[in-house]
């Protein structure tokens, strides 16, 4: 602790209206030396961090920092999404809940780094990033107090507004219509018809607009799981071949959709997004995976992946288990290589076929439907008979006691 010092705090800065009321709030009325950082999973721009890092200096911070962790991001978590086929609900790529945990253990490890005495976030009571920020800093950092002055005082926007204009900050926070977070692996749009049940989004909310027309073919190269090339271009860093599969998939606005799911409070929940790449990628992977490996490593991979997906939503990153499902995830991965062919067409695409030296189609056993060559008739006519022993040995004592499964229905 800094003892005969001011203490101070690092707060996780978005440059939003929250983070900047905390800049203000938490130096003027609690005495804390501020610092800021913001954490990049892959979702700003050179010019939005600049601006960011404007605003802080503007709002009095003592310092601010941006703290690169898109490369840790994609090793760290979204290479295990795609061998896990991650998709909650069956539609949504975790898009935000899965950079979260990362940009607050970059924020956790940077308060070490300049000697913080408490660590603050801009998050409400209503959503499940206070869970996430607020666990992460508990686990990784037990000494340093946590301060949310959104959330705990339960503040309203035109408060914030005018608190930084009494304490000379003027800047334009008009009110958005729809809340966006950008990131690597998608966009997630909250506002207005994701509030209710039976709307969905409109055209102009999403943040990419559609201006292909025709239809197009997109390769995707894969190697051991992880993509490495597109439309015949090879990759040293697959977050480079992502952002190329978003850039060309956007244009066609693949990947939108409206998630519904349960929040880590209990509570349902709606929420818009956009994530051509995901999308993309993840198709691909999995029809790539039904080429390569056998029917009990897709169906065991499959119920691993899915728990993988769901402890990472609810903040469950630094759970034991989650290192052991990434070295299944990993195994399963020795024989997904291979060159997938997709068409895309205006919010849509089709999955024309594979290409693959590990190709389980293509083998000397036979051809599904047209010739056997490594079984006999014969072979085939016993196979069945002892297949069906149990099924017979059962419906042959319910024949015995009078009984029917099927009540005369067929």
């Amino acid at each position: 602790m800094n003892n005969n010092k001011t203490k101070k705090v690092l707060l996780a800065f978005s440059g939003g209206l929250d983070t900047s009321f905390a800049v203000m709030y938490l130096s003027k009325e609690l005495g804390y030396e501020v610092h800021t950082a913001i954490a990049n999973t892959g979702g700003f721009s050179e010019e939005e961090l600049e601006t960011i890092a404007l605003r802080s200096k503007r709002l009095g911070a003592a310092s601010h920092a941006t703290l690169d962790v898109t490369d840790q991001y994609y090793h760290r978590s979204i290479r295990y999404m795609v061998a896990g086929n991650v998709l909650r609900g069956g539609t949504y790529p975790i898009s935000v809940s899965s950079e979260r945990i990362f940009q607050a253990l970059a924020t956790i490890e940077y308060a070490k780094k300049i000697g913080a005495d408490a660590i603050a976030h801009g998050s409400t009571g209503a959503g499940n990033d206070q869970i996430r920020f607020d666990l992460t800093f508990q686990i990784m950092a037990p000494e340093m107090e946590i301060i949310t002055p959104t959330r705990d005082m339960t503040l309203t926007r035109e408060y914030e507004i005018q608190y930084l204009k009494d304490h000379g900050y003027e800047a334009d926070f008009t009110r958005m219509e729809y809340s966006i977070n950008k990131g690597l692996w998608g966009t997630s749009i909250g506002g207005k018809e994701t509030l209710c049940s039976d709307k969905t989004l409109p055209e102009e909310a999403y943040p990419s607009q559609v201006t292909a027309t025709e239809p197009s073919t997109l390769k995707l190269h894969f190697e051991q799981g992880e993509l490495k090339g597109v439309n015949g271009v090879d990759y040293a860093n697959p977050v480079d071949a992502i952002r190329e599969v978003e850039r060309i998939g956007s244009q066609y606005g693949i990947g939108r959709d409206m998630h519904i799911g349960d929040t880590i409070m209990g509570i349902k929940g709606r929420l818009g997004f956009e994530a051509a790449a995901p999308i993309l990628i993840i198709a691909a992977h999995k029809m790539l995976e039904k080429h390569t490996l056998t029917k009990w490593q897709q169906y065991w991979k499959d119920q691993v992946g899915q728990w993988y997906g769901m402890f990472l939503h609810e903040a469950q990153y630094l759970e034991p288990v989650m290192r052991d499902i990434e070295k299944m995830l990993e195994s399963s991965q020795r024989n997904v290589t291979g060159t997938v062919i997709v068409t895309l067409r205006p919010y849509s695409y089709v999955l024309v076929g594979v290409e693959s030296p590990f190709d389980l189609v293509k083998t000397d056993f036979g051809e599904y439907g047209e010739v056997n060559k490594a079984w006999t008739a014969d072979d085939i006519k016993g196979f069945t008979t002892i297949l069906g022993n149990q099924m017979k040995i059962y419906h042959n004592n319910q024949l015995k006691n009078g009984k029917s499964d099927f009540d005369g229905e067929i």
